[in-house]
């Protein structure tokens, strides 16, 4: 008890330091107890390591600069995939705009592929390209389906025979794959869909005759034309003309015998002759 009472005067104990100036100016006492002059002394030694210390940090030029130049090449990808779907927004937006499913699968641009690299934000944004890719995939598919499916009269006039059985003068059971649009002579017949020519010739039986070959399924077949205007192995756009109106082979005047195939068999065109052009 006596040794801790002692240690704990020294402590306590008051130093002198004394301050003399050059000049004749009086000298400066000023006393301390012996531990604050040993705390200043630890704080003193404690500060100085810690200011090197932040000082030779701030030295690693070659570490800041990397770090520096991390989060440039991040922010610019950043940018660039905030610019993609700013683009891609644009695009839904016009395409809303158009008010129409049939517009907008006629408008809409499916050469969308985008490739996000970053981590937390760009998997994000990563996902939500994914899911831009799948509405353009659908809509893609969509388009395919819409451009390939027969729309429409191939020719201006009134349809005189129908789809399905109907009699001549031999015989009361025969079936009629198509319709017959009868036309003026010379009138323009226009393909019905998008496609690509696979028969342009003459038969004896159905005369000139064209068959276009559109995609997912469908197959057209324009007949007794007075002249035909496409080639095997050409592209035609739907309302482009193929052919003009005649009375070519086996017909009773100028018409257009018209039928639609579906997986190959023919199917009534009647639904599609009505249908939105």
């Amino acid at each position: 008890m006596c040794k801790l009472f002692y240690l704990f005067k020294k402590a306590f104990t008051p130093l002198t330091i004394m301050v003399i100036p050059h000049e004749d100016v009086k000298s400066l006492n000023i006393k301390i107890p012996f531990i604050g002059l040993l705390i200043l002394i630890i704080l003193f030694a404690f500060g100085s390591f810690h200011i090197f210390s932040l000082a030779m940090r701030g030295l690693d030029y070659h570490a800041m600069e990397a770090r520096a130049n991390y989060y440039s090449r991040q922010f610019c990808e950043w940018n660039s995939t905030m610019s993609s779907l700013k683009k891609i927004e644009r695009e839904f937006r016009g395409l809303l705009a158009l008010g129409s499913k049939e517009k907008i699968l006629e408008s809409v641009d499916t050469s969308f592929s985008g490739e996000i690299d970053w981590r937390s934000l760009k998997q994000e944004l990563e996902k939500t390209i994914e899911r831009v890719d799948e509405i353009k995939d659908y809509l893609r598919t969509q388009k395919d389906i819409y451009m390939a499916t027969p729309r429409g009269f191939p020719v201006k006039g009134n349809i005189t025979s129908g789809y399905g059985k109907r009699g001549n003068l031999f015989s009361t059971n025969i079936f009629h794959d198509g319709v017959d649009i009868s036309a003026k002579p010379g009138n323009p017949i226009r393909a019905t869909a998008d496609g690509m020519v696979i028969y342009s010739g003459r038969t004896r039986n159905s005369g000139y005759i064209i068959v276009l070959e559109h995609g997912c399924g469908f197959t057209t077949i324009y007949a007794h034309n007075k002249k035909n205007t496409v080639k095997i192995g050409q592209k035609v756009e739907r309302g482009e003309i193929i052919a003009y109106v005649g009375s070519t082979g086996n017909s009773t005047g100028p018409h257009v015998h018209y039928e639609v195939w579906k997986d190959g068999k023919h199917v009534n065109p009647k639904k599609f002759l009505f249908a939105s052009s």
